[in-house]
This record gives structure tokens, C-alpha cells and sequence, in this order.
């Protein structure tokens, strides 16, 4: 019967799933539905739009064409019925000289025939008609305002709807995801001249998958890029995935993005738990700052309260609960450290695997520690002091001091001050190593066997740190820890 139930169970959680993953796939249909709507829509309204424009190119020109057609008419027209006027009229006086001549002939009365002959040579000689040029001054040819549109109509009839980059296609097995940068690489189906750059979208993700309609992250862009593979660096790896995308874009248009593809980008997330804090760091986010005025409660009353007896009216518990002096509701949980363990630590266990993270420190803090402790670590242990806590510390009491402590034993090391160190963790091999994280130059070196798991431990006081996650451990650190891992421990009186 219980086993029935199991794989019932199971059936269900498998229907589940494939259901979510069913309406996750119906949203984004939906959502391709409404973008092909508003997509064709955008795409004919810039289309009528490009149409409308060259319509008014066409237009234009034939206007000016057709002007200068008039105009030409026009300044001929005026030239030929000028020319034409004046023929017509020296026409009118030819003809008057000729009845004239004709009708002198023809007189009987010679007394006057060598006067009159006389008088028309005269008028002859100065008639219009003698002095009129008889080619015409304009051309009645209109051949110069001839066109053939033959190569434009045929450019015309060549329009085409601009054409789409290919879609590329990324290369999982060429990616490299590597001391928290990641290496894209994808090609195109084929070569294409045409292409002037490539757009790289990427958002982190939890989900190992096809993207879901909803995400948690947005997509980050990355713009102009020339070549078919592309590097980013400086990445904090706080979720288990990346997705990543590509598509190409030509001069005028963008292709399709590429598929999705997901990366895993393993690294040691953790945030800080300011519910085990001491009441005098102030914890936002991934920072710490001491705060003077955190905790009011003195000295001696802690001490009172230890030494209580534990009968119900006196118990711990009750006297917390009882006490004017702090504010439950700002305050609860708030004892997990208290007196001088200004400790906090981290949410995450470690139990399995290497990890690797970072921690800025002020480097003017009165005292500042980091590394790794147990859960059993008490309320009043500080870091180092005891055998459940392994810290490299920094002393400004006195004089400035760097030392590696463990179950109250320490070692000064001889080496400058960092302002941000590198911590790295083995739990198998039972190693904790201190880094100065801008040059990767070790500091120190535990060697134990961890016999629970660890978690990440930090302590200041009057001063201030800020912990990077998400990290990766460096190739360097790898390198390193592999050359030294048959040398012997070089903190032996510390283990």
C-alpha cells in the first residue's frame, strides 16, 4: 500500500511539472500571438509609410519634369509667332510692291513709267521680306526631354523585403564558463557579408530549462559585437544557470535570436544570517558595519544572567523576554553572539565540494577576523579561541598585526596587510587557505579533518567588512593548491 502511494506520488509530481511546464509553454503562444500581431502591424505601417515616401519622390520629380516641358514650349512658342508675325507682315508688304509693280507695268502712260519704275526698285530694296531670315528660330523637336525609365523601372520591380540575417545557433560544447567569466561562441548557417555585428543577451536563472514566461531576472544586453564568440568577465555567479541568447542585425534589420542556451555557472552563494549576529554589527545585505549603540546590555548583566539559576522565574529565556533593555521585535534572535564575539556567520553550510569567496575589510578596524567555524561555536567564542573556529585576524589594539588563529593558538604572518582577502575552502581534503585576493598570494594554510560541516565566519569590531559571493574558485588558487597538496602543513602547532 505505501509503496502504491509513492508511486502515486511520484505520478503526481511528474503531472505537476509537465503541466507547469504546459502553461508556461501556452503563455509565451500567447505572448508570440500578441507580438506577431503588433509586429505586422508595425511592419506594414513602415511599409505604406516607405511606399508613401517613394510616391512622393515620384511625384516631385515628375511635377519638376513636367515644368521644364512647359517651360521649353513655352520659349518656343514665343519664338516661332514671333518669327511668324513678322514673315506674315513683310508677306503683306511683298505683296503690295508686286500689285504695284504689275499695275506700273501694265500703265500706257510713259511720262511717268521711269519715275514710278524708279520709286519701286526703291521700296524693294528696303521691303521686309528681303531682310527676313527664312529658318525657323526655334525647333519644333522635343526629343531632348525624352525619358526611359527602363533601369529604374526595373530597380523598382527589384524591391524586396529586407533580408533577415540567418538565426545562429551557439555551441554548448565550445562555451567555457571559467574563474567567474563565461565564453559564448556560435556560428551562422552560413557566411553572410552582410552582417555588421551581433547582439549577446544573457540573465541568470535557477531553472535548468527552456526560459519560463516569468523569469526572476531580466536579460542583460550586450551591443556591437564583431566577432562570432564573446567573453564576459567580472560575473558573480549567485544563481545555479545562465541563459544565454544571440542574434545577428545587418545594416538595416536584426534576426531572430538564437535558442536559449543554459550554462551552469557553479559557485558558493551565501548570505550573511544577521539574525545570528552580535547586537552590535549593523548587517545589510552583504555588509557589516559595528554599531556602538547596537546593543545596550553591560557587561556585568550578561554576567548576571550566566550565573542565574534555572529555575522558571530565573531562566534565561524568561529574563531575555522580560527585559526593558531590548526590543523583541528589533531584536529577535539577536543573542546568538553576545560580550566581546562580535561574530556573524553565514546561512550556508559546508559540507561537500571547494569553495571560494571574498571579504573587503577597513583595513583601520580595530580588530577584524575571517574564515570558517562550526555550528557549535558558542555565543561567547571569538573566532580563533576555540577549536570550532579557524580565522586569519587582524589586530590594530596596539600595533597592526596579521595572524592565522585556531583553538586559541595563533601565528603572526610575515606579510603585508591586505584590504581584501581571498578565502578558499576544501572540505574533503580538509583545507582552508587565506589569499590576498588581488594578487592570489597565499597567506596562510590550515590543514585539518573537518569533522562537521563548516560555515562561513566573520568578527570586527569598530570597523566595517562588505563578503563578495558567487565566486568561483580562481584557476590560480587550483593551481596553487594542487602543487601544494603533498607538502606538508605549514601551521602545524595551530591544528
Amino acid at each position: 500500500m505505501d509503496d502504491q502511494k509513492e508511486s502515486l506520488r511520484k505520478i503526481i509530481t511528474t503531472l505537476a511539472l509537465k503541466n507547469e511546464e504546459i502553461q508556461n509553454f501556452i503563455c509565451c503562444l500567447k505572448q508570440n500571438l500578441e507580438n506577431l500581431e503588433a509586429n505586422s502591424n508595425r511592419v506594414q505601417e513602415d511599409l505604406e509609410s516607405e511606399f508613401s515616401s517613394l510616391h512622393a519622390v515620384l511625384d516631385e520629380l515628375k511635377e519638376g519634369m513636367v515644368t521644364r516641358i512647359k517651360q521649353e514650349r513655352a520659349s518656343r512658342t514665343y519664338e516661332l509667332q514671333s518669327q511668324l508675325s513678322a514673315c506674315t507682315k513683310a508677306l503683306e508688304s511683298s505683296e503690295e510692291l508686286l500689285e504695284l509693280a504689275n499695275q506700273t507695268l501694265c500703265s500706257s502712260e510713259n511720262d511717268n513709267f521711269t519715275q514710278a519704275a524708279k520709286e519701286i526698285k526703291d521700296s524693294v530694296t528696303m521691303a521686309p521680306a528681303f531682310r527676313l531670315s527664312l529658318k525657323a528660330k526655334a525647333s519644333d523637336s522635343m526629343n531632348h526631354m525624352m525619358v526611359d525609365f527602363t533601369q529604374e523601372r526595373n530597380m523598382l520591380q527589384a524591391i524586396k523585403f529586407l533580408p533577415v540575417p540567418a538565426t545562429p545557433e551557439i555551441h554548448v560544447v565550445e562555451c567555457q564558463v571559467f574563474d567567474n567569466t563565461v565564453a559564448v561562441v556560435w556560428t551562422l548557417p552560413e557566411l553572410d557579408s552582410k552582417i555588421d555585428h551581433y547582439i549577446l543577451e544573457y540573465r541568470r536563472t535557477n531553472h535548468d530549462g527552456p526560459p519560463r514566461a516569468r523569469e526572476d531576472y531580466p536579460w542583460m544586453v550586450v551591443e556591437g559585437i564583431k566577432e562570432t564568440e564573446y567573453t564576459l568577465t567580472g560575473l558573480r555567479f549567485d544563481t545555479r544557470y545562465m541563459t544565454f541568447r544571440v542574434k545577428a542585425c545587418n545594416k538595416a534589420v536584426a534576426g531572430e535570436f538564437s535558442e536559449p542556451v543554459t550554462l551552469e555557472t557553479h559557485a558558493f552563494v551565501f548570505k550573511l544570517d544577521a539574525g545570528s549576529s552580535h547586537q552590535n554589527l549593523k548587517v545589510e545585505d552583504l555588509s557589516v558595519e559595528w554599531d556602538s549603540s547596537g546593543g545596550k546590555v553591560a557587561v556585568q548583566d550578561i554576567r548576571k544572567e550566566k550565573n542565574r539559576t534555572s529555575s522558571p522565574m530565573h531562566s534565561p529565556a524568561r529574563t531575555a523576554m522580560m527585559s526593558p533593555k531590548r526590543a523583541p521585535s528589533a531584536r529577535v534572535g539577536r543573542d546568538r553572539f553576545t560580550a566581546e564575539s562580535y561574530t556573524v556567520l553565514g546561512d550556508t553550510m559546508i559540507d561537500a565540494g571547494q569553495c571560494y569567496w571574498e571579504v573587503r575589510f577597513d583595513k583601520e578596524s580595530k580588530a577584524f577576523a575571517a574564515g570558517v567555524a562550526l555550528r557549535s561555536l558558542g555565543r561567547f567564542d571569538q573566532l580563533g579561541k576555540s577549536n570550532a573556529s579557524w580565522c586569519i585576524h587582524l589586530n590594530n589594539w596596539l600595533q597592526q598585526s596579521l595572524t592565522a588563529k585556531h583553538n586559541n593558538k595563533a601565528r603572526t604572518l610575515d606579510c603585508s596587510i591586505p584590504d581584501r582577502i581571498g578565502i578558499y575552502c576544501n572540505y574533503e581534503e580538509g583545507t582552508l587557505s587565506f589569499y590576498n585576493s588581488r594578487t592570489k598570494t597565499l597567506l596562510h594554510t590550515f590543514r585539518t579533518k573537518f569533522q562537521q560541516p563548516v560555515i562561513p565566519a566573520f568578527m570586527v569590531w569598530n570597523g566595517s567588512f562588505s563578503v563578495q559571493m558567487g565566486l568561483q574558485v580562481p584557476s590560480i588558487v587550483l593551481s596553487g593548491q594542487k602543487r601544494n597538496s603533498n607538502t606538508s602543513s605549514s601551521n602545524a602547532s595551530l591544528t
